[in-house]
């Protein structure tokens, strides 16, 4: 009897200590910067479905369509799904919506070959993964066939959409890339390696100016466009979020990459090389980066959130894979700390506000956009954009924020 009391005693002992680590851990996580932005999120909407149509009144399009950068964001808050289900649920819901029984996606038309809409399928393999459905691998299958039959230019790079013939643009290798070299890896198809290897590098090539390092936003293969260059057909300006786009694209790309693949050093060298012209503009007195990286000074220029923090995303797992020196992880400390001090506001309700986010920025298309400096400077600045706040998300979660 004294035995059996002593064993009663020891197991509530354990059971209270269990009990108050178990607390502890919530306490924590719920102070860090990813949860409590994810919870700003769904505190605006309960549903992702419906958060960037309340969020932003002007989004030119419904919110019935498979979207590239709420895709994203249900991407990065599903991150969270150890701390609590109902992350993953957040994401999962917005996803369900889309994919039918057959692998078909709602309101998906294979024929626009819009690169865009290959993003939130990087959603899918974990679903397949956790589910079994086979409806997920219908769906990535599908559109992995799309990418085979996908418009390119005369060397191979992908058209970013079919309406804009001939050009490629550095947001169409994140919307993309991740997504190919993931498929090829789960599902032994080594040769979408190759594919992923060329569009890294010739985007590369094509877009890079030689005196700072950076890449512009675009080339038109063709230079038939306005704001393309008569000579290199590249656009006339350095855009912080489509360099984002592209670092952050590689550093996903390397998760899946295979080390003994004859171009994986090429493009390690590449990422070393673009981050370290992006640090060369970082803005030495607030540590963010501005909306046009290499202009500082010019009239109507300003810090922009997205890029700043797709940066120190891509600064903070490239520092932790080993893909930077060491010193880089505290850099992207200080870039996170960035974050927090020049973009995020907190209401009352304790809501977070991430501010100075550009809310889209293309080229071409009507009305048309000509790519110059006063176009970039003056697209509408849109708070807690899908854009940001994702990238703020998971740049929280690989410091541990």
């Amino acid at each position: 009897m004294y035995k059996i009391a002593v064993a009663c005693f020891l197991c509530m002992i354990l059971t209270s200590c269990n009990s108050k680590k178990t607390r502890v851990d919530n306490i924590e996580s719920q102070a860090k910067w990813s949860v409590r932005m994810a919870n700003s999120v769904m505190q605006t909407s309960d549903t992702l479905l419906v958060y960037e149509a309340r969020n932003n009144p002007n989004r030119k399009y419904n919110n019935e369509e498979w979207d590239y950068d709420i895709g994203y964001l249900g991407q990065a808050i599903a991150e969270l799904g150890k701390i609590d289900p109902k992350y993953s649920k957040y994401r999962d819901d917005y996803i369900n919506h889309f994919i039918l029984d057959d692998g078909n996606i709602l309101n998906f038309k294979m024929d626009d070959y819009n690169i865009d809409k290959i993003n939130p399928a990087k959603n899918l393999f974990r679903m397949y993964q956790e589910t079994g459905d086979v409806k997920y691998k219908k769906a990535m299958d599908h559109l992995a066939d799309q990418m085979k039959s996908y418009p390119t230019t005369v060397e191979g790079g992908f058209w970013h959409k079919k309406i804009y013939p001939s050009q490629m643009w550095l947001d169409g290798i994140y919307m993309a890339s991740p997504f190919l070299a993931q498929y090829g890896k789960e599902f032994n198809q080594p040769e979408w390696f190759d594919v992923v290897a060329n569009q890294i590098i010739l985007v590369y090539k094509k877009t890079i100016d030689v005196e700072t390092g950076l890449l512009f936003h675009a080339q038109d293969e063709s230079k038939a466009q306005k704001w393309a260059d008569p000579v290199t057909g590249r656009s006339s300006y350095l855009w912080g979020r489509s360099m984002g786009w592209y670092v952050m694209a590689i550093v996903d790309v390397l998760d899946y990459f295979p080390k003994d693949h004859v171009q994986y050093n090429q493009i390690l060298e590449i990422y070393r090389n673009t981050m370290e012209a992006v640090m060369k503009v970082r803005d030495p007195k607030t540590g963010a980066w501005y909306q046009i990286l290499n202009l500082p000074e010019r009239q109507g220029n300003y810090l922009e959130g997205s890029a700043s923090a797709m940066f120190t995303y891509a600064i903070a797992k490239g520092a932790k894979q080993g893909y930077l020196g060491k010193e880089y992880l505290k850099i992207a400390g200080d870039c996170f700390d960035s974050l927090i001090n020049v973009f995020i506001q907190e209401e009352s309700n304790g809501k977070l506000i991430m501010e100075n986010i550009c809310g889209g920025a293309g080229l071409g298309g009507t009305p048309y956009r000509d790519g110059s400096f006063e176009y970039y400077v003056s697209e509408q600045i849109v708070p807690n954009d899908c854009k940001g706040v994702a990238p703020f998300i998971m740049a929280a979660i690989e410091l541990n924020r």
